[in-house]
């Protein structure tokens, strides 16, 4: 794939772009998930023979998890938010900028369309690096959600705000370093990232 190849380069570019004003970077995979009160139905363990039996709720109240995932160090930023639209991602990113001002972020991203902030004032400690269509296994932090949604199946809540107690309650207290770390590693990033520095 073409970005593969000339990840390296781009990596070691923007890190000698930066250096001068940043002495700390982190690589981030980003990405958007919705959450809300219609049932997320999947499989679970009966007896042999006995079908499973599950509550299920149809409704259309959603919230979204906006969340960077670091594949480096297991560092994450996650918001909840409702909505998918550029003003809110890019409201977002001046909050995730202030997280660890002195960092240089490196954020690989897709290409949804509310993902161009092409009119808005990017801040100096984050850039992007976007990833062909159709290829969601060069952005393992959508590997993160299908984590969550393993404890997120088969439940009823009553109402959105339970959904969002819930999700907080997940990233707080069940979303480790080393979870972040096993699930977002992708050989090819961190091999091109830590060539940068091996130097």
């Amino acid at each position: 794939m073409r970005l593969l190849k000339k990840l390296p380069v781009l990596l070691d570019q923007i890190i000698k772009d930066k250096s001068s004003k940043f002495k700390k970077f982190n690589l981030y995979f980003q990405d958007e998930s919705r959450f809300g009160l219609k049932t997320h139905v999947g499989r679970c363990l009966t007896a042999r023979g006995v079908k499973p039996i599950v509550q299920y709720q149809h409704a259309f109240k959603n919230t979204y998890l906006y969340g960077s995932f670091s594949p480096i160090n297991g560092d994450s930023f996650v918001y909840e938010i409702e909505g998918t639209t550029s003003e809110i991602f890019y409201e977002y990113i001046k909050a995730f900028s202030e997280y660890k001002k002195n960092e240089m972020k490196i954020i690989v991203i897709d290409n949804a369309g509310f993902h161009s902030l092409a009119k808005y004032d990017m801040p100096e400690n984050i850039t992007f690096i976007r990833i062909p269509p159709y290829s969601p296994e060069l952005n393992p932090s959508e590997k993160i959600w299908a984590y969550i949604k393993k404890d997120y199946k088969n439940r009823v809540f009553e109402n959105l705000e339970n959904v969002k107690n819930w999700l907080h309650d997940f990233i707080k207290n069940k979303l480790s370093v080393n979870q972040i770390l096993s699930i977002t590693h992708n050989k090819y990033f961190l091999e091109a990232y830590n060539g940068c520095f091996d130097s």
